[in-house]
């Protein structure tokens, strides 16, 4: 039995190489595995399901890549192979729709899942970065379902407009902050994994690809970071029948 893990493909039209790669990926690689999580960020920006209305009429590309990438993963689940797909701070709307035209389940994060008889803790990761207040509030707000049903009933060229603003004023505020502000809290991984009962830890969102080896109260502990999707690369865990997630460079 094997599962596949990816994070942070940031999926957009503007990068064709990613989205070809990830779907040569899943014509390749994914076939036969038993299940695939996506851990957040799979595309770049989400504005709303009703994306998937506008194929006829979005001159952007948005719509269309959307459209393809379900029909995609659908394609990989009718042969059997379950879909997870998990939040991220880029595609936190990403809703029930979508899902279901993927032939995908939408996960929860944190999510502990149970792998060959051990429990691993599954995350994006941005809820570990509790050093970057500005953000940590923003994420609050963000996940109030209030908040996500008044976006969701603004017109879509307005969405499509705040996903712009929002992304700009992230990357000029990502440019102003440390680089330790920018990644995980280590006391805040300690305590989720132990609130959790577990010793492994699989997240993405900082696009830091290394396995942190860690103790929790005496017990050896792990926590597996997946990179980002770029042109020619890409990330992946693999859990096999036995032994530990194993974190893989994809180089396409």
């Amino acid at each position: 039995m094997t599962t596949l893990i990816v994070s942070d493909l940031h999926l957009h039209p503007e990068a064709p190489e990613v989205t070809d790669s990830f779907l040569g990926w899943l014509q390749t690689r994914a076939q036969g595995a038993d299940a695939l999580y996506i851990l957040g960020d799979f595309f770049e920006a989400w504005v709303g399901d009703d994306l998937l209305d506008l194929v006829d009429v979005d001159t952007s590309g948005n719509a269309a890549l959307a459209v393809d990438i379900a029909t995609a993963l659908h394609q990989l689940a009718d042969d059997g192979t379950a879909i997870y797909l998990m939040h991220g701070n880029r595609d936190f709307l990403l809703g029930q729709r979508f899902a279901t035209a993927a032939g995908a389940k939408l996960l929860a994060d944190p999510a502990l899942v149970v792998f060959h008889d051990a429990p691993i803790l599954l995350m994006h990761g941005d809820s570990l970065c509790t050093r970057d207040e500005a953000y940590m509030a923003f994420r609050a707000q963000a996940r109030q379902p209030e908040w996500q049903q008044q976006v969701l009933a603004m017109p879509i060229t307005d969405r499509i407009t705040l996903a712009a603003s929002l992304r700009q004023q992230s990357g000029e505020a990502t440019s102003n902050k440390a680089d330790d502000i920018m990644d995980v809290t280590p006391d805040e991984v300690v305590q989720t994994m132990r609130d959790h009962g577990v010793t492994t830890l699989i997240h993405g969102h900082t696009h830091r690809p290394a396995v942190h080896d860690l103790d929790i109260d005496g017990t050896p502990a792990q926590r597996v970071v997946l990179g980002d999707w770029r042109p020619g690369q890409g990330w992946e865990v693999v859990i096999k029948n036995v032994g530990r997630p194993t974190l893989q460079r994809i180089d396409f």
